[in-house]
This record gives structure tokens, sequence and C-alpha cells, in this order.
């Protein structure tokens, strides 16, 4: 699923409890795909400029000279994001969404690939501050780890430290190698049936009953998109409606605004899936 995050030129949150893995499989991607790697812990007193840069006035030159921030990579971990303040968590709405950055009027653009895994604790947890639904609509997937079965506890608890396996992986794959797999999604075919059933969801979710604020046309192509590149993970050339189904939650959970509290995204989006019948 994380793969096809960032085959899908989307990015990444994952919400879960502390220490299931979030931050490992971070690593894990940017050292099996050979992409440059940045981690910012965030914290209740990062600035902005803490991610993004900073221009700094230098004497010699009688300038101002741009300071990249460590948002000028190819996979960023954000890692626990909701405990950052609002202000700083909307530093990376610009360049999530056009891949670049602007500071003092000035635009820079950023690595080409630029993916996004970002982690947040669950949002009832101390010193945790909700992602707004702009932020949220950023993210293409939200994953949710859960606790291992007894079998992968025992391998993680009687195996080597992760760290130690992680600085030993070979990357397989390399930057040029995942921009053609990019490519490659985007010609992945989408019938027009297919294409009805994507639709009849998205129009399924603004009309259910508990639902205050439904899916976007930007949650639709997202889906569409996430779809072609399952498919071709698993070496199709087209989309079936399976693929779109083992997407679904994943995409619609957090973009869904229940009217009742007690309601949650994933929840409304199961519910969602199950009442639109593929023709």
């Amino acid at each position: 699923m994380a793969f096809v995050a960032l085959l899908s030129g989307g990015h990444l949150l994952i919400e879960d409890l502390p220490g299931l893995g979030k931050t490992t499989l971070a690593h894990a991607m940017a050292s099996s795909l050979g992409l440059q790697f940045q981690r910012v812990q965030f914290t209740s007193d990062l600035l902005p400029a803490d991610v993004l840069g900073i221009s700094v006035y230098e004497a010699h030159s009688r300038s101002f000279q741009f300071h990249p921030g460590p948002v000028f990579c190819n996979l960023l971990l954000a890692d626990e994001i909701n405990r950052a303040p609002p202000r700083t968590q909307s530093a990376l709405l610009e360049a999530m969404a056009e891949q670049q950055v602007t500071l003092d009027g000035v635009t820079h653009r950023l690595p080409d690939p630029f993916f996004v895994i970002a982690t947040q604790n669950p949002v009832d947890m101390s010193g945790t501050f909700p992602l707004p639904d702009s932020q949220l609509d950023r993210f293409l997937l939200r994953l949710t780890l859960g606790y291992p079965n007894a079998d992968a506890e025992r391998a993680l608890l009687a195996g080597e430290d992760r760290r130690d396996l992680i600085a030993r992986v070979t990357p397989c794959l390399s930057e040029q190698d995942i921009r053609i797999l990019r490519e490659a999604v985007g010609q992945v075919h989408a019938s027009d049936a297919l294409i009805d059933y994507v639709q009849a969801l998205i129009t399924r979710s603004r009309q259910h009953p508990g639902v205050r604020v439904g899916l976007s046309p930007r949650a639709g192509i997202a889906l569409l998109r996430a779809a072609k590149a399952h498919a071709l993970l698993l070496g199709r050339q087209h989309v079936i409606p399976e693929d779109v189904q083992a997407l679904f939650i994943a995409v619609a959970g957090h973009r869904l605004v229940a009217e009742a509290e007690a309601s949650s995204g994933p929840t409304l989006a199961r519910t969602l899936l199950h009442s639109v019948q593929v023709d």
C-alpha cells in the first residue's frame, strides 16, 4: 500500500500507536529505493522555517542566500506530524500539492520524485493537534499498521535489530526507475464501466446518510490513480473493481466528514463501499 502511494505520485499518512513500526517502514522504503531521505521530528515548538528552509543575509555578498530545509529530499518522514501546531503543519501544503516551495517571493522546485510519509498518533492522545481537512486531503492514503500477529512478533523479538537490518539493505530501484514506473501507472487502462463505478462511489458519498462532507473530484482522481498503481503492481495493464475496492477505505476514510462524532471516516467508507454495486 505504501508503494501504491509512491507510484501514484501521492503521499502517505500512517496513524497508529507509538512503537508499531511507522518510522521503521519509512526508513526501510528509503533504503530499499535508494532515495535521499530526511526525517523531521514534529514538536510543538517546530517552526515552518525548520522544515522549508530560510533566507540568511550574508555580509560578503550583501544579499540573502536561501538555505534549503529538510523538505528538499526525495523521501521526507514527517514524524508525529500532529504534535506540531497548525501553522507548521500547513508549511507542507504547497510542497505536497505542487512539489515546490515559495519563500520570500521565490519559488524553489523540489526533487523528483518527492514523497512524504507522515506518521501521527491517535488524536485522542495528549499533546496532539488534529490535522485540518485541507492537510488530510493532501494524503493519498491513510493506513494503520496494527499489532503484529503472534508469529511476526516472535520473529521481531528473536531477530536482529531492525536498524541493523535496514543499514544492510541494498537499493533495488533508482530515482529514474520510480519516474518510469509512475509514467507506466498513467498508461494503465481504466474502462468506461470502471470509471462509472468510481463516479458512483463518489456520488453516493455525497448523498449517504451520516456523511456531512462527501468526496471531492480530487478524491476521485486520487482513487482512480491509486487503483491503476495497484493493478500495475499485480501485473495488469487494466483496472478492475477489486483494485478500487482494495484501496477505497484507505483513500476515502480520512476525507469523509461524519455528521455525528461517534461515526468514523473508515466506518463510513466501508458502509459506502458495500452500498454501491458493481454493474
